[in-house]
């Protein structure tokens, strides 16, 4: 792999959040941390939680409410973390976050936003 397929092809597998390559290559860990008291539906829900707090990209907030939804979590539940943490992260990344999170599950919110019966 020549130099520029080489950085491109970097740059495509954390844009799009590849485990396996993030892990290898970045030696980060993805998994959720074990816990005796937490289950992995409630630690997803923190760790997206977290994500809109602190403002994290779009690929990420996807990715983190994907991980919930795989642990067990609801679309009302991944829903209602927005609502949970809005007075302590701020209005502001609650609603930035909104869409991005509605589009990770399946919702136009932006369509919806023109044509409110269709939704």
């Amino acid at each position: 792999m020549n130099q520029e397929a080489k950085f491109q092809e970097t740059l495509r597998q954390l844009a799009t959040i590849h485990e396996g390559f993030i892990q290898d290559k970045a030696g980060l860990g993805l998994d959720l941390p074990g816990t005796p008291t937490l289950d992995p539906k409630t630690a997803a829900l923190l760790v997206l939680g977290v994500a809109v707090a602190i403002g994290t990209s779009s690929s990420c907030l996807r990715w983190s409410a994907s991980r919930a939804l795989a642990a067990g979590a609801s679309e009302e539940e991944v829903t209602d973390v927005l609502l949970v943490i809005a007075p302590v992260a701020g209005l502001g990344r609650v609603v930035c976050a909104a869409p991005d999170l509605a589009a990770a599950l399946g919702y136009d919110v932006e369509a919806a936003l023109f044509d409110p019966d269709d939704s």
